[in-house]
């Protein structure tokens, strides 16, 4: 047990460690950016001591290393600083957090779902027509990027068909208001995701297939759907958690794109805005956050791996 701790609070350092590099990173990146937050923030036209005046207050004057190290002191209060236009970053990212939440929570419900479907709908039939169908669509699926769905869906769904909405409008609250301005944006996120996983899972289908405990199985005449479910699936689960994992963090990147091409009230859009803007206060808190899902995730995904592991171990 003490070992396993250990290499728990390893495993954690490590994926903190790599955090913290990130976000060094994140400011460096912004700091070879043209223009800055100062210019972003004050009035068109104004004087150049004007807009040295606001880089002092912004501390923009100061090398980029202490303003992140100044800002690293914070994160563990959970003080994210503030915007170039002084709000509160934490404020500004919890209000926009859930929505993206949200979308990503659906986006993998419905990947890990449709993955599943597929990906033994495929092995159930392993080189038929079927499976060679589910095989080569999720290829191609894996290969489109999200932009290129969007607007394909918006194009087929809303201006043609109009049985959807193009953009998102929020309601007092701030949530979308209605649950249609969901549906694309999630299919969007969802389609790459579902080829990927389909892949990994019909991969790891057939590699279970192969053990001889499944050909025992099968001279026994148990059915192919029970074959299936009691002693191929279970030791594919493993491989399919770990892609899983892997999609949290393309699905959480890709509201970047998705938010901004619907409109969507979310973490992405804050991002695409603070880009604009320059704020890398902005910047570095939501890939803080985001960052630090993900890193969850992938914990998660390392030790449903270590538990199956050792169970058939």
């Amino acid at each position: 047990m003490a070992r396993q701790l250990t290499l728990l609070a390893g495993l954690l350092a490590r994926r903190a460690a790599l955090l913290v590099v990130l976000l060094a990173v994140v400011f460096a990146a912004v700091e070879f950016l043209p223009g800055d937050a100062a210019r972003s923030t004050v009035d068109r036209g104004s004087s150049a001591e004007a807009v040295a005046q606001r880089q002092a207050e912004l501390g923009l004057d100061r090398p980029v290393a202490v303003r992140f190290a100044h800002w690293m002191t914070g994160v563990p209060t959970g003080d994210l600083g503030r915007s170039a236009r002084g709000e509160p970053v934490a404020d500004i990212i919890g209000a926009h957090l859930p929505n993206t939440l949200l979308l990503g929570g659906l986006a993998f419900a419905l990947t890990v779902c449709a993955s599943l479907a597929l990906g033994c709908a495929a092995a159930l039939r392993p080189g038929g027509l079927r499976d060679r169908t589910i095989s080569t669509t999720a290829t191609v699926a894996l290969a489109l990027p999200e932009f290129v769905v969007a607007s394909v869906l918006v194009l087929v769904l809303a201006l043609w068909a109009d049985l959807l909405p193009a953009v998102t409008t929020t309601d007092d609250d701030g949530w979308p208001a209605s649950p249609t301005m969901l549906v694309l944006p999630v299919l969007a996120l969802a389609v790459a995701q579902v080829g990927w996983n389909t892949r990994i899972l019909r991969a790891a289908l057939a590699d279970e297939y192969a053990a001889p405990h499944v050909d025992a199985a099968i001279c026994d005449g148990l059915s192919p759907w029970r074959v299936l479910t009691r002693h191929v699936l279970p030791g594919a689960l493993p491989s399919f958690a770990a892609g899983a994992a892997t999609s949290v963090g393309m699905l959480l990147g890709g509201t970047v794109v998705i938010e901004t091409i619907f409109n969507y009230p979310g973490i992405g859009t804050v991002i695409a805005g603070a880009v604009h803007d320059r704020d890398t206060p902005v910047i570095a808190g939501a890939t803080a956050v985001t960052g630090a899902a993900i890193a969850g995730v992938l914990l998660l995904s390392d030790l449903v791996r270590a538990w199956a592991t050792g169970r058939r171990a």
